[in-house]
């Protein structure tokens, strides 16, 4: 039995999908379906680049390509170069692991302020993603706000605390090395709507925190005094969150270095609104109190000033022409995975965004599982004649092979070694696509 499966999104889920159905026991042929001329998704445009271990992922994800039956189509958009139906009809199945592409909205007035931001933007374009390269974040102010206690959160608080010294050898864009290292910021605000033992951030971005070199981290003891619901929730945590709280309360008892930045962790606020005439200047901070575990809020208010705001409250999946798609959650409506016999989903796009890189592998190999059994049932759709490579020749489309997608790898390497740095990345659309082409 040979099955044909399309993959649409080429993150860690569609590299875990593609790995589970090429070493299934059915002979199998994966096309990996990409937007953008490169793989990886947000192993390559998300992980914060002073994190190569986490990139080191990709070296797995490698692997997979190398298999018999596995292809990648880069530069192709579903609803652009070739539509949902169309590929329904051109394969057995389809696959979408196109993760959760847009950000939450706080919902207050002044969201929209020149100089507020989704942290999603900003991570993008200092990881060097060609659609946000003509961003331009003015760092210029003394005080910066991040909205969030999830791990990009601190990730957006910690690129713009680190030195000039501490980016050089990491592969983030030359601009964003260039911005942070002249940024006026001595204070980055990083408040959470609940305390401590909520927060949702790991032991390893928490720790870190401390061994910044241009950086003092400051949480109000006050903060850490907690109540018995918090304290009982503590006692009953996995050991990560105990070991988030020894951190806070070690950076709580330690005294300021005087370094030129601080970071500062405040817990129970919620921002109630972004204030300023024609740009931010300023945030609204109301305090909050845990009643069952949820954030309530108080009468208390305090107007904070500020120069830039980065809302990091959560990603949002977007829907598919001619797929199903649940608003509430950013999610397509699935069973396990299967949406359908011959429609399936993993990843984000699936499950909501939450978990780690390798909780994608665990995803993608169960909505595998179903589509094999589908498969053996005799229940996918029967596919008609013709190949993606056909109709994408047809149109005109400049797909980037897999070829093409390492010819840009050895470029960025070879621009990175003689600066010792991992790479320097191509982040314009022409630039990719012209070393592609060289492959």
């Amino acid at each position: 039995m040979s099955v044909r499966v399309a993959v649409v999104g080429s993150g860690p889920a569609g590299f875990y999908a593609a790995s589970a159905l090429l070493t299934s026991d059915l002979d199998v042929e994966v096309d990996l379906i990409e937007r953008l001329p490169t793989p990886w998704g947000l192993v390559r445009l998300g992980v914060a680049p002073d994190h190569p271990n986490i990139k080191a992922v990709s070296r797995a994800f490698e692997k997979t390509a190398l298999q018999p039956g596995f292809r990648f189509f880069g530069n192709v958009e579903i609803g652009r170069d070739v539509s949902h139906e169309e590929l329904r009809r051109l394969y057995d199945a389809v696959v979408y692991a196109v993760g959760a592409q847009t950000d939450r909205r706080l919902g207050i007035p002044g969201e929209d302020l020149p100089g507020s931001w989704p942290a999603t933007a900003f991570v993008a374009w200092y990881n060097g993603h060609p659609d946000f390269q003509e961003l331009e974040f003015d760092l210029s102010h003394e005080r910066a706000v991040v909205i969030g206690n999830g791990n990009v959160a601190l990730d957006v608080a910690r690129m713009l605390a680190l030195t000039p010294e501490e980016l050089a050898p990491t592969d983030t864009t030359d601009a964003a090395i260039e911005a942070i290292g002249r940024s006026g910021i001595r204070e980055i605000l990083v408040v959470g709507r609940r305390g401590p033992v909520q927060a949702a951030w790991t032991p390893v971005e928490v720790g870190e925190l401390g061994e910044l070199a241009g950086a003092d981290v400051v949480v109000d003891p006050a903060d850490l005094e907690l109540d018995d619901e918090s304290a009982a929730e503590l006692e009953a945590a996995p050991p990560t969150v105990k070991r988030n709280v020894e951190h806070l309360r070690g950076y709580a008892s330690r005294a300021p270095a005087g370094k030129p930045r601080t970071i500062r962790l405040r817990f129970f606020s919620s921002p109630a609104a972004i204030l300023g005439d024609g740009r931010v200047e300023a945030i609204e901070l109301g305090r909050n109190e845990l009643v069952g575990g949820r954030a309530v809020a108080t009468e208390d208010r305090e107007t904070v000033p500020c120069g830039v705001v980065f809302r990091s409250v959560g990603y949002h999946g977007v829907p598919l022409a001619g797929v199903p798609f649940d608003e509430r959650t950013g999610t397509v409506p699935n069973d396990g995975g299967r949406v359908e016999p011959g429609l399936y989903v993993a990843g984000w796009i699936k499950r909501g965004p939450s978990g780690v890189i390798g909780t994608n592998k665990k995803d993608a190999t169960e909505t595998v599982q179903l589509l094999l059994a589908d498969a053996r049932a005799g229940a996918l759709p029967t596919r008609r004649d013709g190949s993606l490579e056909e109709l994408l020749a047809a149109r005109g489309v400049d797909a980037v092979m897999y070829g093409g997608w390492e010819a840009i790898d050895r470029t960025e390497r070879a621009a990175g070694e003689p600066r010792g740095r991992p790479r320097i990345k191509l982040c314009r659309w022409d630039e990719l696509l012209a070393a592609a082409r060289a492959s």
